[in-house]
């Protein structure tokens, strides 16, 4: 059976392009980076956001507080190594790197926030920061 493939004829390199369908091999990886997925919910008095970070260990996870913006870090680093008695068949390595930045409409109380991170989920608890009083200025 002939398998027809038509190439683009306004491709930068058509080699490569070519060379490209025939490699070998899968990159697998992209997947199993780490990605952060929030649900946010607001009540009265604070805020409660859940984050599934699978596969990142809780050292490996940073949250940054500045006003009203939420930054969540975090980074995998796993190793692992297939073996048949003395040989090693197959060994891979896992770096990955994931950041969610996002605004809440309320100043956060960076004094009074909780964290926890258990199976996979992270929970912050944000209690919003009380409105600050306006003063008048006298103009003389």
């Amino acid at each position: 059976m002939n398998d027809l493939r038509i190439n683009d004829l306004f491709d930068l390199d058509p080699m490569e392009s070519a060379l490209r369908m025939m490699r070998p091999w899968r990159f697998e990886a992209a997947d199993q980076l780490p990605q952060i997925r929030l649900d946010v919910s607001e009540s009265e008095g604070s805020y409660l956001v859940k984050a599934d970070i699978p596969g990142v260990r809780k050292q490996d996870i940073d949250v940054r507080i500045d006003g009203n913006q939420v930054t969540i870090s975090a980074e995998v680093k796993q190793d692992k190594e297939e073996k048949s008695g003395s040989r090693v068949l197959r060994s891979e390595r896992l770096y990955g790197f994931a950041s969610r930045t996002f605004a809440l409409s309320d100043a956060v109380d960076d004094t009074r926030s909780e964290a926890s991170f258990e199976n996979g989920v992270l929970k912050l608890t944000l209690p919003k920061r009380a409105p600050m009083s306006q003063k008048r200025l006298a103009i003389a």
